[in-house]
Order: C-alpha cells, then structure tokens, then sequence
C-alpha cells in the first residue's frame, strides 16, 4: 500500500465547504489521503469549517489543521500566511486552491515552487501566458495540475461527448447556455472581491459550459463578446451582478451564455443552469439538450431546509450529496465528488507508482491527451475566452478575437473562421 498523501487547501469559503473539504475528508478515510490543513484570510472561515454540525455526522473524528489557529482574533487578516501553510508541507504532497479567481495564479505558483501537485477550482487563471508558464514549469516538475471543471465528470456530459465524437449528433451550429446563482452570494464574500476589475458572472460560472462545448465538441473559440449589467453589493462595491456573452467558434457556431447573481433565494433551485447545443448533418439536424437545473427530483420539506431556506425544492442528486454507505457517517456521492476524487487519485497514483520525473511526464502526457480530467495543456482554450471575455466586458462588449498559432492571443476585433462560406456570411475573412 502507498503512503497517503498530504492535502492543504488554500482557502476556506463556500466551495471548501460546499464540495471540497467533505469530498478530501472521505478520500482521507480511505487512506487516499493523510493529514489535511486549511489556510484561510482569518479565522472565522475556518471556525465555521470546524463547527459544522454536518461533517461532524458525516465525517465523525476527522479534522484538520487550520492556518491561522482558530483562537486568532477574527479580525487580524493574514493574506500572506498560506506561504508558510504551503512551506511546511513534505514535497510532492497536494495544494487545492481555492481562493478568488484573480488570486489563483500567485498561490498556484507558490505551490509549484515549494514542488507541490496542484488542484485549482476554475478558471485556473485569467491569462493564457500564466496558464502555459503553469503548464510549463509543472511539466518540468513532474507536477500534476488538475482543473476543477466537475461538469465534465457528469455523466449526460460523458455520454454526449462520446456520442458527437462519434458523428452522432453532426456539427455544432448554434446553443445556449445559462447559470444563474442565488441572490445570497451577493451577501457572501464575494462582495469583499467580485467586483469590476476581477471577475463577471460569465468568467466565473459561464467558464463552467465553455469548457463543457469544447469538451463535447472540441471546437475552438475564435471570438467572444460579453456585456455586463453592474450592481452594488450590500456593502456598496460595485460589480457584474449579471453577464451576457456570445462564442463564436472557428466553424461558425455560435453560443450564447447568460449568467449572474440572482437567482431568487425563494426559488425552488439552487440555481437555475441549462444547456441546449443544435447540430447540423447530412438533411437533418440533430440536438443536445441539458435541463441542468432540474434532474426529475423534487423535495417539500416540513422546514425550509432546501438549499435556499425553501422548503419545495428541485433536488440536483448528481452533483454533490452525503448519502449512507457501508462504512461510519455518511459518503459524498455525485459528479462534483468524482472530479476533486479524479485529480487527488492521480496525483496518489503518480506519487505511488512513479520514481523517475521521465514516468511522472508521461503519465501527465496521458491524462492530457485523455481530456477528462481539466489540465493546463487540454483547457487552454478556456484561459483564452476567459482573457477575450474579460477584455470585451470591460470595454461594454466589443468583440475580441482569439488568434491561435505559435503564440495564441486575444485582441479586439472580429475574428476568423475555418469555414469561406460562412465567413463570407457573417462579412469575416476566413483562416489561412
């Protein structure tokens, strides 16, 4: 048997609660894993994290160590204290960063410096020349940079892409998208960072079916044009609460992708999320359509004790759920716990059964070229619509075109596509 490994996560918001922590708590007790520490700005996160009443059932007897103690003043901010969190670990342990997006790339970074495998929440940056440094220095490493985009580990998301690799469906013409998260985030700590100059709806959740066209389709984006709707969060920051962005992809299709901060808190959803891709073949069309937002369940609690306080409500069970199993507490089961499980088991299969850094390349080669698990080198294109999205919003939504070649870059202006005849419908000069 191999040793477990260590994880430290940076950052101790609603994912670490929400998904992340529970999910490495049960890999923990399956000897995946070793000691877990949490790093946080403060203390009051982690206090949170130590008294939930939940994982005490789920998880009885498991803990962590968090960074800082949870006796430091809830006041006293230590922004900097995850470089010693990260320092003290043993080489070639795990660092999941969950921090803002605009923090990813530092802690990233120092996590790789210290020689650590990383699993980072989407997008892993908003740069492409930062995602291919990553890239580039974690393959030299013979580090594992694993990319959490759970919707690809969801199984009508498997099914789908199989089957238009598989010329099932046709080509990808014309779709959309929508995620709208509840209203109560506004009242979160994403008011202290999800403001103008960091991050939109569409960078932070419209990344999510980005990433899954390409995974179905493995067409590049060539343009995006994204528009915001500005608010003020209760503790008066100015921010996207709501975004609206257009794709365009290098045969010509096109998706449309509405997100925001609103979905209502009496609402019987956790969100509101869907996808709907039409597909042209040979005299007939064919059609994917994902009613994310509601997979045939739904609860009515005596309480509100749905995931807005409600007590109707439409209950996703693929996604994350404790459930009772064979084993003590209850297990986390659906797609969300398959991808953190997915990227915590490879960096504990590269550590168990790899000595040399030629064998850890190429089972990172290998997992790349798979293109399930999100890595650096099969999720690049996402960097590039993120840095194309972030620089039309800001400019209320002109087109920025993605150029590809040797050096990939984002600029404003139209773009090219593959297709002469349909760049000379849409008035575009096609690639060369």
């Amino acid at each position: 048997m191999s040793q477990p490994i260590q994880v430290t996560i940076v950052g101790g918001g609603m994912i670490t609660n929400d998904l992340l922590l529970p999910s490495i708590y049960h890999m923990q007790r399956t000897g995946v894993v070793g000691d877990i520490s949490v790093c946080a700005l403060n203390s009051p996160p982690l206090q949170a994290l130590a008294e939930n009443e939940e994982f005490h059932s789920a998880f009885p007897g498991q803990s962590f160590t968090p960074y800082p103690a949870l006796d430091t003043p809830p006041t006293q901010l230590m922004p900097d204290l995850y470089r010693e969190a990260i320092a003290a670990m043993p080489p070639r342990q795990a660092v999941v960063v969950a921090m803002p997006d605009h923090l990813h790339y530092d802690v990233v970074m120092e996590a790789l410096r210290h020689d650590q495998h990383v699993l980072c929440v989407k997008p892993l940056v908003l740069e492409y020349t930062q995602a291919v440094e990553v890239e580039h220095l974690a393959y030299e490493k013979g580090l594992f940079i694993g990319i959490e985009y759970h919707k690809r580990f969801d199984r009508r998301a498997l099914i789908a892409r199989r089957n238009y690799r598989l010329g099932h469906f046709g080509e990808f013409v014309m779709g959309e998208a929508k995620l709208i998260e509840p209203y109560f985030y506004r009242h979160s700590n994403f008011q202290n960072w999800f403001t103008k100059e960091n991050s939109d709806p569409f960078v932070y959740v419209g990344c999510h079916y980005v990433d899954l066209v390409n995974f179905i389709t493995g067409l590049k984006p060539v343009e995006v044009s994204v528009q915001g709707v500005t608010g003020r969060f209760p503790n008066g920051k100015e921010g996207f609460l709501w975004a609206n962005g257009r794709v365009r992809y290098e045969n010509g299709a096109l998706l449309n992708v509405s997100n925001g901060l609103g979905y209502p808190d009496a609402g019987s959803g956790s969100n509101e999320q869907c996808l709907t891709m039409y597909c042209e073949g040979e005299n007939r069309t064919g059609m994917i359509k994902h009613d994310d937002q509601f997979r045939g369940v739904t609860h009515c609690y005596l309480e509100g004790l749905g995931f807005g306080g409600t007590e109707h409500n439409f209950v996703n069970p693929d996604f994350y759920r404790l459930v009772p199993w064979e084993g003590v507490g209850y297990k986390p089961v659906g797609y969300g716990y398959e991808s953190v499980a997915a990227t915590i088991n490879m960096i504990h299969h590269i550590e168990a059964t790899c000595s040399t850094l030629e064998q850890r390349q190429a089972v990172i080669r290998e997992v790349d070229e798979k293109g399930i698990i999100a890595t650096p080198a099969n999720s690049g294109v996402n960097e590039l619509v993120m840095e194309a999205a972030r620089l039309s919003i800001l400019h209320d939504g002109d087109a920025a075109r993605i150029i590809y070649g040797e050096h990939p870059r984002v600029e404003l202006g139209h773009a090219v596509t593959r297709d002469p005849q349909v760049a000379a419908g849409y008035g575009l000069s096609a690639a060369r």
